[in-house]
């Protein structure tokens, strides 16, 4: 999983070598990615000045829904037009607000070694979320548990391109609803030793994140130290809710970055064309970034959004599609325009199997993904359906997509450029590299050569079982599982933890809906 280079085809020992590069998996992570890739850029400077006048104009004119009491006496506070529950921002005082959002930031990760920087060049991959079901290790189609989400969790710390086991992965089931936030966060405390994501469900489970954060770092150390991500999703068209606002509330007053993300079902709930759905869902993403900096100026957030078309045909979300692609540039444009970092949707797919479909989705968007300039590379790991269920076959294979991507962003190599270029001379016409020492000593690092695609001839792939990419990638994934070391949490802490864990849930009812009082 690692960058590995392609082996030489030498007859003698060379697939006894390729067996015992294999035979133990390097899960080590690799640093936050510095994206050396030229941007895509598919607006000249013209059209980025109108994508933003057309926004400013929709946050002067139309106004943004804040459904919350909360929020509309903030606003009214920073000097908002506050109509009823419509706010009308002037641009002016948009543009001052924003301005103290940070341009990148560093996560501090229980492991320090784990820590990493975003924004700007800097990105990191992270792993789907939310999905009520999984295909799990036999392919079947079902409804998660703890257990399966402690899965994922490991998964995620064995893979060396996510930097991040993020939250709620599947829907753990056999725990109720208004406690399940508690079981969640703990799990990607103590499965990896990587960033992770906090539960926005609810402004008390956002406070609880924010309590067990506290007690893993220091309350002293989240003033200063961004250690979680919370999402916070907007209504489109043009509202946020109060659950919402009161998570993203609780997260920067506590300095902890949020992602701004307004819900994009293009054609449904914006125009259905891609340059007026972007200023719409510009302007709730802007909305929402001046209301992290009324809550406490200078904490971090993440202009955020989630991306999908809907057919015309039948209502569906659609995954892979051209205009996702587009979209994407363009918010990249947008987000270095106003000079804060980006969140973005990377390997969704909409089939309803790990099949080509699937591939192709994945493939096209994280190609999108990777020329735009994204910071915060989220469901990098296991969607389809969309959405709706995460799949263990296509998060192992998702993962080493990434690292794979990874490789590719990092740019050419040229520290062995000289050795490379006497090596040409050395061989000359007609000649082979294969027993070079240029090549014996670069051979390892010279190409990437995946785990689970298969290159080998027909004839082998029938030898070794005629096996599809669905069937290795569960095979690696019980070799991943199995290879898999907890990395321990302090047992102080750990015990503070789990007696806090135990006090809210005696305090929380157990129910079958989000805590909002308790």
């Amino acid at each position: 999983m690692s960058d590995t280079a392609l082996k030489p085809r030498a007859r003698a020992g060379g697939r006894t070598a390729r067996r015992s590069l294999r035979s133990t998996t390097d899960s080590t992570m690799l640093p936050g990615l510095v994206n050396a890739l030229p941007r895509c850029e598919v607006m000249d400077e013209e059209k980025v000045h109108l994508i933003d006048a057309a926004s400013m104009d929709i946050l002067e004119n139309v106004g943004v829904v804040f459904r919350d009491d909360i929020a509309l006496a903030d606003w009214k506070r920073a000097g908002a037009d506050v109509r009823g529950d419509r706010v009308h921002l002037d641009r002016g005082l948009v543009r001052d607000l924003i301005a103290t959002i940070p341009a990148d930031f560093t996560y501090h990760a229980r492991n320090p070694a784990h820590n990493v920087r975003l924004g700007g060049r800097h990105a990191i991959f992270v792993p789907m979320t939310g999905a009520p079901y999984l295909r799990d290790l036999d392919d079947v189609r079902r409804n998660p548990t703890l257990d399966d989400l402690a899965m994922f969790h490991k998964l995620s710390h064995m893979s060396p391109a996510l930097h991040s086991s993020a939250h709620h992965i599947v829907e753990p089931y056999d725990h109720p609803i208004s406690q399940r936030h508690l079981r969640i966060t703990y799990s990607s405390m103590k499965h990896s030793d990587k960033t992770f994501m906090g539960m926005t469900t609810s402004p008390k489970n956002a406070e609880d994140v924010m309590d067990m954060c506290a007690i893993l770092f220091g309350e002293e150390f989240l003033e200063t130290h961004p250690v979680t991500t919370g999402n916070c999703n907007g209504n489109s068209p043009l509202v946020w809710d109060e659950t919402m606002l009161g998570a993203m509330r609780a997260f920067c007053r506590r300095n902890q970055p949020v992602l701004c993300s307004p819900f994009v079902l293009g054609g449904a709930n914006t125009p259905a064309s891609v340059a007026p759905a972007v200023a719409q869902l510009n302007a709730e993403a802007l909305s929402a970034l001046a209301y992290t900096q009324v809550i406490r100026r200078g904490c971090p957030a993440i202009y955020g959004h989630y991306l999908s078309t809907v057919s015309m045909r039948s209502g569906a979300p659609m995954a892979g599609t051209p205009e996702i692609s587009l979209m994407n540039f363009m918010i990249g444009q947008m987000a270095r325009f106003y000079g804060v970092p980006w969140r973005t949707s990377n390997t969704l797919g909409g089939a309803k199997t790990f099949d080509a479909q699937a591939g192709y989705e994945s493939a096209t968007t994280l190609s999108a993904v990777m020329h735009s300039g994204a910071n915060y590379i989220w469901h990098s790991a296991g969607w389809n359906e969309a959405g709706m269920h995460c799949s263990v076959a296509k998060f192992v294979v998702d993962a080493e997509q990434c690292a794979m991507a990874y490789r590719m962003a990092e740019g050419p190599r040229w520290d062995d450029f000289d050795e490379g270029i006497a090596a040409v001379k050395d061989i000359g016409p007609g000649g082979h590299y294969l027993g070079h020492s240029h090549t014996q000593e670069n051979f390892q690092r010279a190409f990437f050569m995946p785990e689970l695609f298969d290159n080998n001839s027909i004839e082998q792939w029938v030898a070794e079982g005629s096996q599809e990419i669905t069937a290795r990638a569960l095979t690696q994934a019980r070799k991943l599982l199995r290879e898999y070391e907890e990395p321990r949490l302090d047992a102080a802490k750990n015990e503070e933890l789990l007696d806090y864990i135990a006090r809210r849930e005696r305090e929380i009812p157990a129910a079958d809906a989000l805590n909002q009082e308790y």
